[in-house]
């Protein structure tokens, strides 16, 4: 019997490191779905990705409607739920409505995600959340960040005993240099991130890319929380 094969999903895949997750899959002739809030592109950046991508519209903060946006993906191997949006909310100037939408995307909607999905899972299926490091060093203005990427651990080890024997491991990269957000930066603030880290690099794009392959690929990996920093978060 021919082993059985699905696609494999990125949920945030019309940029950064979502859309390289995306980028090496497709590359490797696999079929490749990718999400973004807008599907005219997504449906742009699959194209240009190429291969076997299709790109279609979600938007995590409004679960209710993640069911019907996924209702044409078929079996799935590798999901890959990577969509964030930056938020600076602090307790003394505290916005409810960012916080609720924060909050609503990050646990409700990937969690709704693998509820949707979940049935669709192939044997060998695995998923990769991805977390941040916030959740271990705060500052002003990550109340609700740090929050909620303390959330993905814990919605990673139940979702371990939910899906068993469906694998589940989170990512928690550090500051990316090459990312669109970082790289954007000026460059005395990524120097000093640089100083800062034992390896005395930034980390990559490709870094991460490679961590969620292993998360997704290694059998035995399963219930992780792994962090992609250089050392970074040592010191």
């Amino acid at each position: 019997m021919m082993p059985q094969t699905g696609s494999v999903v990125v949920i945030g895949g019309t940029s950064g490191l979502g859309k390289e997750v995306a980028r090496h899959y497709a590359s490797r002739g696999r079929e490749v779905v990718l999400s973004g809030r807008d599907a005219a592109r997504a449906q742009t950046v699959a194209s240009e990705i190429g291969g076997q991508t299709r790109g279609i519209g979600l938007d995590l903060a409004r679960p209710e409607e993640i069911a019907a946006r996924l209702a044409e993906v078929g079996p799935v191997q590798h999901l890959v739920i990577a969509a964030i949006e930056r938020d600076e909310n602090r307790v003394r100037d505290y916005s409810i409505a960012g916080a609720i939408r924060l909050t609503t995307l990050k646990l409700v909607g990937y969690t709704e995600v693998v509820h949707v999905l979940a049935s669709r899972l192939i044997a060998d299926a695995s998923i990769v959340l991805f977390g941040g490091l916030a959740k271990d060093r705060p500052y002003p203005g990550s109340t609700t960040v740090s929050t909620v990427n303390g959330g993905i651990s814990g919605l990673t080890r139940t979702l371990v005993h939910e899906l068993a024997p469906v694998r589940v491991n989170a990512i928690h990269p550090g500051i990316v240099g090459d990312s669109p957000y970082w790289a954007a930066k000026p460059p005395e603030v990524l120097e000093a991130v640089r100083a800062r880290t034992p390896t005395r690099r930034l980390v990559a794009m490709r870094d991460v890319v490679d961590a969620v392959v292993f998360l997704l690929e290694n059998p035995s990996l399963n219930g992780v929380d792994l962090r992609v920093d250089g050392g970074w978060l040592l010191l």
